[in-house]
């Protein structure tokens, strides 16, 4: 059979794939990659079909957890080519994020691109997909988060804060040091001081 024919067979064989695995730190159930590589398996090997990854592209960052610890955040771009037994095949490119403490970030992206490319090629039912334009995220840009207070609102923040009103400053911020107060802090105290003493 060519790839569109073995495909079309390998659909005909893979059930439902069911969330049957937990998150268990944030309580929500999801369908892991053991889960589909043990579904589409046996279709893959009755039908001698075969897949081949190949990664694009890489973007790995360094990213901060709550708890003051370092996560590393893997985002890759990777081609899977689908083979059938006479040779033709079809691709699907398919993007993957993955975190992870240690040195599994790219293992998890990998993961999550393959769970999806399979999805999505062999239209695998999942009994309960929510259509992704159902869910809204507000998020906020990570050039507003990380803005810091400038030297001259620092200078500013000296001349206005009273010495013992400094520790109480900080702690409002929620930071160690006012250096790393943010510049959307910085400005709030500075407008509600001047607006005190107008």
């Amino acid at each position: 059979m060519n790839i569109y024919e073995t495909i079309a067979a390998v659909m005909g064989e893979i059930g439902a794939i069911g969330k049957t695995s937990k998150n268990e730190q944030q309580k929500f159930m999801f369908r892991g990659i053991d889960a589909v590589m043990n579904a589409i398996n046996p279709a893959l090997v009755k039908h001698k079909l075969f897949i081949v990854p190949e990664i694009l592209e890489q973007i790995r960052e360094e990213r901060q957890s709550k708890n003051g610890g370092m996560l590393i955040y893997s985002v890759c771009k990777i081609k899977y080519t689908f083979y059938a037994e006479d040779g033709s095949s079809v691709s699907a490119t398919v993007i993957g994020e993955g975190m992870d403490s240690g040195d599994k970030a790219t293992n998890k992206a990998m993961s999550i691109a393959f769970k999806y490319a399979c999805f999505q090629v062999f239209c695998i039912p999942t009994e309960e997909m929510v259509d992704p334009d159902a869910e809204v995220h507000n998020v906020e840009s990570k050039e507003k988060k990380e803005l810091k207070a400038t030297a001259k609102q620092i200078e500013l923040l000296h001349k206005l804060v009273p010495d013992e009103g400094w520790a109480k400053m900080i702690e409002w911020a929620g930071v160690e040091k006012v250096e790393d107060m943010t510049a959307q802090k910085a400005s709030e105290i500075i407008t509600a001081k001047t607006k005190k003493e107008d």
